[in-house]
């Protein structure tokens, strides 16, 4: 049986990402900042008692990261997706409105948090058979296809975890650990609003259908939901 650690499991992507693979028989270690609140998680790890496991992780502090290394140091992770991200409000995002302070945080869920954990659970990654790190992005990180300027905190922050997690995936090449980005699409989220051009379902469907055909030849790539690559 394979496992798979999901950040930000509590809700839209992650939340789907947790009932897709426990519908196919994986266990699933779900991280929520808050359990004790994330009703829908909750339920469903009622549902599935026997292969969803919670988890309280807040991945901006890296105390809470490292402890839960070490809860779950005896673990096999063959999956690792760095799931959990913000969008700062189009307020502070945008030219001559810059909260420099919602930067900082950006920075550190989106572009810090993921290679923090990353590290921290790179052994139970390693002692895996299926070796696979994932993190989501967003082409909106992507410097080529930046056609409508603006959202400079966002941007920022999602081109940064691009270029960590290529360096990553340079690094970690030789002990066999493929790492891969994916960008979800537009969804249809809390986060990514109610015009999103695609359902939480289609989108999760697709990143697992590319997740399941990765091989190491693929690592360090940029992919949408579809399998597209994205320029950088």
């Amino acid at each position: 049986m394979r496992t798979v650690l999901i950040t930000g499991a509590n809700r839209g992507i992650g939340l789907e990402f947790v009932r897709q693979y426990a519908v196919d028989g994986w266990r699933v270690l779900a991280c929520s900042r808050h359990p004790a609140a994330s009703d829908a998680l909750n339920n469903l790890a009622v549902q599935y008692a026997d292969l969803i496991a919670v988890y309280a992780l807040d991945v901006e502090k890296p105390e809470q990261i490292e402890n839960l290394s070490q809860m779950l140091s005896n673990e096999v992770i063959d999956l690792l997706i760095n799931n959990a991200g913000i969008y700062p409000s189009e307020r502070v995002n945008d030219f001559g409105r810059t909260d420099y302070e919602a930067w900082v945080r950006a920075f550190q869920v989106n572009t810090m948090a993921p290679l923090k954990i990353a590290e921290s659970l790179i052994m139970q990654v390693a002692r895996s058979n299926l070796k696979m790190i994932v993190t989501l992005t967003s082409k909106m990180g992507s410097i080529a296809d930046n056609h409508r300027g603006g959202s400079y905190v966002y941007r920022s922050s999602k081109a940064a975890v691009n270029i960590v997690m290529k360096s990553m995936a340079i690094d970690l090449k030789p002990t066999g650990i493929t790492a891969v980005l994916l960008h979800p699409g537009w969804v249809r989220t809390d986060m990514g609003g109610p015009n999103g051009l695609i359902s939480v379902e289609q989108s999760v469907t697709g990143m697992r259908d590319v997740i399941s055909h990765l091989t190491l030849a693929d690592s360090g790539k940029f992919y949408a939901f579809d399998g597209q690559t994205i320029p950088w």
